[in-house]
């Protein structure tokens, strides 16, 4: 091989170093383009080619969730400013959450039913034991001890994550005993694992969530096909405990005795949040004040941005508005009325029914408070109010129906089954 001469190797010498930086000054955008091709992928993966069913409960929940960003940021902007001096703190966190949210729904998407159904019990183990911890770490939110301090820079509500932990719980086990379904300890077990759920909760004092997810889980039971024997003697259980509920404290007590008597004496204005709340509701008319326009959010209604958010949407977006969000939840329920309709696996039929329970009942509770249909209960409006444990969950829990609904759509049955008959 021939040697170079000097002048030779001084001209190249420049080409190799130029080619050298050209090779580093390339590698981050090849991380970048690599990045956003995994992402890319994942995303086809999660999303693409699945049934009409699918991208209508995934297309309203996307819709459902970043309006309720928007609606907190409005909502929450001025108690924000007073409590944090930045408008934006409660919106932020909302959003961070939704991320993370979607971020489960999507993760959650792509498990298999079988590998759900196997981690339901390690998942309801934890929940459970996250709500006992709060008995003796919870903090203390308007009377109710229901949130764990995450070292002061969120709270979670083990609550929310037990809501659906039950519903998975319970689903898994009534299906491994689908051929025992006639032995009353099968239900006696399942109202059990449900009860005793529920007294936990009951002892910080929630019982809008108690509600919640007394109506979820009874639904459960019942579509399940719990006997109407025992059906009945639930309902008669219910019908003692819910007044002795309702008077075990004496807010409790204050709150139900002034919305029956709404122009009764309120020396300690318990009536306050909901009286607001139905002026935000006529301030908006028919076609609303404007975004962010709303008057009541100036630190007139105690938790608007949460239990009250509702009210903001009237009086911002007007009755137009409010009855869009309605039928959203309508059209929410259609969609995973007709998901449950497309399988026969009792675990998954169970899945999908017991969280369009709870989501569903739980917007029609949080609505029906705000028009003064029922006194204030302290429940969220799903998927729109601000709570990060409340808005994962709901996520999460549409995940795993979207998980149900990818398998319908991959080997879909040939046959439609309504639930079975009961004794």
């Amino acid at each position: 091989m021939a040697r170079l001469s000097p002048a030779e190797r001084s001209r190249l010498a420049p080409t190799k170093l130029t080619a050298r930086k050209k090779t580093k000054s390339s590698r981050p955008q090849y991380l970048a383009s690599s990045g956003l091709a995994s992402l890319k992928v994942f995303f086809d993966r999660a999303f693409k080619a699945q049934s009409i069913h699918f991208y209508r409960l995934l297309g309203v929940t996307l819709f459902l969730a970043a309006f309720g960003v928007i609606m907190v940021l409005s909502a929450s902007s001025i108690d924000s400013l007073v409590a944090n001096r930045n408008s934006f703190a409660v919106a932020g966190k909302q959003f961070f959450f939704a991320a993370a949210g979607l971020a489960a729904l999507s993760v959650v998407s792509l498990m298999s039913t079988e590998f759900i159904k196997s981690k339901t019990k390690l998942l309801f183990m934890v929940a459970m034991a996250l709500q006992v911890a709060v008995l003796f770490i919870g903090k203390d939110i308007n009377g109710n001890r229901n949130w764990i301090d995450v070292f002061g820079l969120f709270t979670i509500q083990p609550s929310e994550i037990l809501k659906i932990a039950v519903i998975l719980h319970i689903s898994a086990y009534l299906s491994q005993q689908k051929d025992y379904l006639d032995d009353p300890k099968v239900w006696q077990k399942a109202l059990v694992i449900a009860g005793a759920a529920m007294a936990l909760v009951l002892f910080g004092r929630d019982l809008g969530t108690v509600i919640i997810m007394t109506i979820a889980f009874i639904g459960l039971l019942a579509l399940a096909g719990m006997p109407n024997k025992l059906l009945r003697l639930v309902g008669l259980g219910l019908v003692v405990a819910v007044p002795i509920a309702l008077m075990s404290s004496s807010s409790r007590i204050g709150r139900i005795t002034a919305w029956l008597n709404p122009n009764g004496p309120d020396p300690l204005n318990y009536n306050w949040q909901a009286e607001h709340g139905m002026w935000a509701l006529a301030a908006g008319r028919i076609f609303g004040s404007g975004l962010g326009e709303s008057k009541m959010k100036w630190s007139w209604i105690p938790e608007v941005e949460n239990d009250f958010i509702f009210a903001i949407i009237g009086e911002e977006l007007g009755l137009v508005g409010a009855l869009v969000v309605i039928a959203l939840f309508v059209f929410l329920t259609f969609s995973l009325l007709r998901i449950m309709q497309r399988t026969d696996d009792p675990f998954k039929r169970n899945v999908v029914a017991a969280v369009m329970l709870w989501i569903v009942f739980q917007a029609l509770v949080n609505i029906a408070v705000v028009l003064r249909l029922l006194p204030v209960l302290g429940v969220p409006l799903p998927l729109i109010s601000a709570g990060g444990s409340s808005l994962v969950s709901a996520l999460g829990a549409i995940g795993v129906v979207l998980a149900i609904e990818r398998e319908n759509h991959a080997s879909p049955i040939s046959s439609r089954r309504t639930v079975g008959n009961r004794r």
